[in-house]
């Protein structure tokens, strides 16, 4: 895995208390139990922790893990 989608790994388990191990490139936020609120919330994290902004409607409970990850990279420039 690259190192972006580790350290989105690591803000889910520090930030969120989700367990590492449930954690998986094609988990859906809905598999892992993660409400609308949590999005909302992980949007913010992202934007103070790897100071870049995505749009609210980015992702939803229904995208995968691995989704996000492609997602961060692309708009943080990192080939994964």
């Amino acid at each position: 895995m690259s190192a972006t989608y580790e350290k989105l790994v690591d803000l889910l388990v520090t930030h969120f208390a989700v367990e590492r191990e449930k954690i998986r490139p094609d988990a859906t936020f809905e598999e892992l139990d993660l409400d609308s609120l949590f999005l909302v919330e992980l949007l913010l994290v992202l934007q103070t922790e790897l100071d870049m902004e995505l749009a609210d409607d980015a992702v939803n409970r229904t995208d995968t893990f691995g989704h996000l990850a492609e997602l961060v990279e692309g708009r943080l420039g990192v080939t994964p």
